[in-house]
């Protein structure tokens, strides 16, 4: 069916002057307004005004102009019906066959922030969806375009369809049209939510636009598409560009994701985390980024081999090249300095460099969505390290050893449950993971087979690079860890990972507390001379 009427209101004016002039070429009757029209006029196009169409002017400040019965009558109406046909006949109704909308800038006037509400809302596209979906729901002959992406496919079409496209085509307009309307309202709602004060429970509306193909999923038998939020607040991995490198993999994005969120805990002073399998296997603070990069890397130098890294800071030179050598799959941080980018790009042609489009920030009390079939659960993120700090055994924790203990807590709360942490100062208020254990259903096999046994190997490694003089490696074990604190995440079941601790020569302990065997945990401590604070807070990561 040969195209005869189109009608083109644009905000976004990307190569709308070729498509219209194209399609008065083929024969096209255009219909516009507004700036529109005016741009198509001094192009040279010739266009006729909605108002002439409907014979009804815009009012209110054109708020009103394509709400018409004549507009969506002629997008509406079913070709060949016979009691329709009449309708139009008796009305002196017409059709229209395309309808090429984009909507009013909403995502990107409320991306700018500070946005008052009556600017905001001045920004609600109200015509321009409703035609959308008019052409969109009557796709059997009425063509919708939303993106300026396929003007060349319904041209192309028309060329090769006698003026008209097929219905194959139509119908994927037709879907693109009602998911931009879909992200189109998922934005106005999400940021009215924060305009809402504390609502009970929100209605949850979830939108992605422009989905980008990956090459496969978690294996190479699993499709993938990627979609992005429209406007997230904070710096994240969906945002951040892509400076150097091959493309970003699901599992990229799953490992940077997990990198960031955990680097995220430390904002305020250089810091890195070298994520694997969604794992921190290093992270830790340091005077310049080129510390923090060894200190996280020592961590566990086997598992950093093809990581995925993220800083708090600028990349320099120095952090640039303590990387030579080292296989990384990506880096993420807030910016590069210059020699220190050129120097990454040399190091590898695959090395995805990214760099974040917003600052880092600490993390915000937002919503965390997890998809399981059949359903979405949704949860606050957990920023919460701690309710109390009380120590309940008879040895004392110093309070010199609070800010360890707090990192520790971070660190804890990034690794799989069950999850165990031996953290270290490594230097004067810098900080380190010396040993982590994660994913166990064992908490006792978490703490004695992984993060103690990787402590060890990791103390090992240190007694090997600082050759201590004159003292046996047992000896220089039990100095580190004597001065090291163990995190868990959740509360302690048994009295047996004390004894594990203590076997290890822990002397100092961070959990939440609250299981039914407290006082047997306690009792366990005071037997082996080990201090522990309880902090009320647990922190499973499932």
């Amino acid at each position: 069916m040969k195209i005869q009427r189109a009608l083109i209101s644009v905000s976004d004016k990307t190569g709308i002057v070729d498509f219209a002039r194209a399609l008065a070429e083929s024969g096209v009757d255009l219909l516009s307004s507004g700036g529109t029209a005016k741009a198509l006029r001094e192009a040279g196009v010739p266009v006729r005004d909605v108002s002439e169409f409907t014979g009804f002017p815009e009012i209110l400040d054109g708020r009103v102009k394509t709400l018409h019965p004549k507009i969506h009558a002629g997008l509406l109406f079913l070709r060949g019906h016979p009691a329709h046909e009449q309708t139009l006949k008796q009305h002196g109704l017409m059709p229209i066959d395309l309808v090429c909308v984009n909507l009013y800038p909403f995502e990107a006037t409320v991306a700018k922030g500070g946005v008052s509400m009556p600017e905001a809302m001045e920004q609600i596209d109200i015509g321009g969806p409703s035609m959308l979906r008019s052409a969109a729901k009557n796709h059997a002959f009425v063509t919708v375009v939303t993106n300026p992406a396929d003007y060349g496919r319904v041209l192309e079409e028309m060329s090769r369809h006698g003026g008209g496209t097929s219905p194959e085509l139509r119908l994927e307009l037709a879907q693109k049209a009602f998911a931009r309307t879909a992200v189109y309202d998922a934005a106005i709602a999400a940021f009215l939510a924060t305009q809402v004060p504390s609502p009970a429970a929100p209605v949850l509306v979830l939108a992605g636009g422009d989905p980008v193909r990956l090459r496969y999923g978690e294996n190479p038998h699993q499709e993938a598409l990627f979609y992005r939020e429209p406007d997230p607040q904070t710096a994240c991995i969906a945002r951040a560009e892509l400076l150097h490198g091959k493309e970003m993999s699901y599992n990229n994005y799953v490992d940077g994701d997990a990198a960031l969120e955990a680097v995220r805990e430390l904002c305020g002073g250089p810091a890195a985390a070298i994520v694997k399998h969604t794992n921190p296997c290093g992270y830790a603070t340091g005077r310049t980024l080129d510390a923090a990069l060894a200190a996280a890397w020592a961590g566990d130098p086997v598992s950093a081999y093809g990581s995925v890294i993220a800083v708090t800071v600028p990349f320099t030179l120095d952090a640039a090249k303590f990387l030579k050598g080292r296989f990384v799959e990506a880096l993420i941080a807030p910016d590069y300095e210059p020699d220190a980018l050129e120097f990454l790009k040399a190091k590898s042609k695959d090395l995805r460099i990214l760099k974040l489009s917003r600052p880092l920030t600490p993390p915000v009390r937002d919503q965390v969505v997890r998809q399981i079939h059949g359903g979405l659960l949704v949860q606050g993120r957990d920023v919460v390290e701690m309710e109390q700090w009380i120590i309940p055994t008879e040895a004392i924790l110093p309070e010199e050893k609070r800010l360890l203990a707090e990192f520790g807590i971070r660190a804890c709360m990034h690794v799989k449950s069950n999850a165990i942490v031996i953290v270290r100062e490594y230097e004067p208020g810098q900080f380190a993971l010396l040993g982590m254990g994660a994913g166990q259903p064992n908490r006792v096999d978490a703490l004695r087979k992984l993060a103690v046994a990787r402590a060890r190997e990791n103390i090992a490694l240190l007694a090997e690079r600082s050759a201590p003089y004159g003292k046996p490696p047992k000896d220089f074990e039990r100095g580190i860890m004597g001065e090291s604190v163990l995190v868990s995440d959740a509360f302690f079941p048994f009295a047996d990972n004390i004894e594990a601790a203590a076997e290890a020569g822990i002397h100092y302990i961070v959990q939440p507390g609250g299981s039914k065997k407290d006082e047997e945990v306690i009792s366990a401590c005071d037997k082996y001379g080990i201090a522990m604070a309880v902090t009320g807070v647990r922190h499973f990561r499932h």
